[in-house]
Order: C-alpha cells, then sequence, then structure tokens
C-alpha cells in the first residue's frame, strides 16, 4: 500500500508544486480549477493531486492571458480538448486559429485609435462635436444632453 502510495505521490504533482513550476500563484490554481479550467482530485490523505499535463494547460492560459483573450473564451477552447492527454502542438495551432480572427480584429481598433490619438490630445473633454475617437459625426448628441456611454453596443 505504501509503495502504491508513493508512485502516486512521484506520478502527480501538489498544489504547491503546480504553482512552483508554472510559476503561477497557489491561488490562481485555485481560480482557474474553479473556473473548470484545470481539474484535480483528493487523494486518500485528502490532499489535492493534479495529473502532470496541468502544467501544459497552466502554460496556454497564460499565454491566452497575454493575448487578452478572456477566461471563458480559454475555458471553452480548453473543454474542446481531451483531457485525457496533454495539450499538443495540434491542439495549440487549432486554439490559436480559433482566437486569430478575433485578435487581428482588436489590433485594427487599436491600430485606428493609435492613428487618431494625437487629433484627441488638446481636447481633454472627449465630447465635442469633432471628436473622431469617441463620437464621431456627433452621433451621440442626437440622443439627448448628458453622458452617454459611447461604445455602440452597450446601448
Amino acid at each position: 500500500m505504501k509503495t502504491e502510495y508513493n508512485q502516486e505521490l512521484r506520478a502527480t504533482l501538489s498544489v504547491g508544486e503546480v504553482a512552483r513550476r508554472s510559476g503561477v500563484a497557489v491561488s490562481a490554481i485555485h481560480f482557474y480549477e474553479q473556473k473548470g479550467l484545470i481539474k484535480s482530485w483528493r487523494n486518500a490523505g485528502n490532499q489535492r493531486r493534479f495529473q502532470r499535463d496541468v502544467l501544459r494547460r497552466i502554460a496556454v492560459i497564460k499565454v491566452a492571458q497575454r493575448l487578452g483573450i478572456p477566461l471563458a473564451e480559454i475555458g471553452d477552447a480548453l473543454a474542446a480538448l481531451p483531457t485525457d492527454r496533454s495539450v499538443t502542438a495540434d491542439d495549440w495551432k487549432h486554439l490559436s486559429e480559433l482566437w486569430r480572427a478575433d485578435l487581428d480584429r482588436r489590433i485594427d481598433m487599436l491600430t485606428g485609435l493609435r492613428d487618431q490619438l494625437s487629433d484627441c490630445i488638446g481636447c481633454g473633454c472627449l465630447s465635442i462635436d469633432a471628436c473622431r475617437l469617441r463620437n464621431p459625426w456627433d452621433e451621440l448628441g442626437e440622443r439627448g444632453p448628458g453622458a452617454r456611454l459611447l461604445e455602440p453596443d452597450a446601448e
């Protein structure tokens, strides 16, 4: 029994080992698990254990977060992958293709904002009718006085 227990310990990782090897805080690991991005189980001694392939999943999560992908989308993408093996290069290729169009759209939007930014610096209020960044063609003025949500999808 003790030999079997020692083999389990070598084949799996504790939450502390996952944190140390992934460079992610224990609290983040618990958060990822709560959100369903990774999974663990409790052994006979009630210790949380992780399969070693959790390290690859955490790496994917961290890269996707750096790209600005929301955790919900990361979770949806990871849920589509098999859970009985590590994330592969082909898996990553598939995930990156899923996210590429959104990233391209955001890059285009940010490039446009960057290119228009100098027109806005002197204004200070972002509400004049000539503001190309936040109120093009004074669209919001037609909705009446006062502050308005400025993203078209927000209203």
